[in-house]
């Protein structure tokens, strides 16, 4: 199983075509099958934390869910000054269309 669609391209640390980090790309085979299954539906939208405040999908935050840090710190820094402070993350496709800061 992966979320792979075969239009990879690195965005600045972001997959442009399944969306996962270079670091869960790399780090799949090392994954358990449970594991795998969670990063897939939270890419999917099928499980979130909250509504992207940018295209009102699915999104997902990792320190919502009480980890220590979050998928979108391995990716470079992107612009959000244009953005209101709405003080929600956006999700991984409204993020990697953001330019690096």
């Amino acid at each position: 199983k992966t979320p792979c669609i075969a239009a990879c391209k690195n965005n600045q640390g972001i997959c442009s075509g399944c969306h996962r980090t270079m670091n869960e790309i790399v780090n799949w085979r090392h994954l358990s099958e449970h594991r795998r299954d969670e990063l897939m539906a939270n890419l999917s939208g099928e499980t979130s934390t909250h509504t992207c405040p940018s295209c009102n999908q699915p999104a997902q935050c990792d320190i919502s869910q009480g980890k220590s840090s979050c998928w979108c710190f391995e990716i470079e820094k992107r612009d959000t000054s244009e953005l209101k402070n709405t003080g929600t993350c956006l999700c991984r496709q409204c993020l990697s269309k953001l330019p690096t800061a």
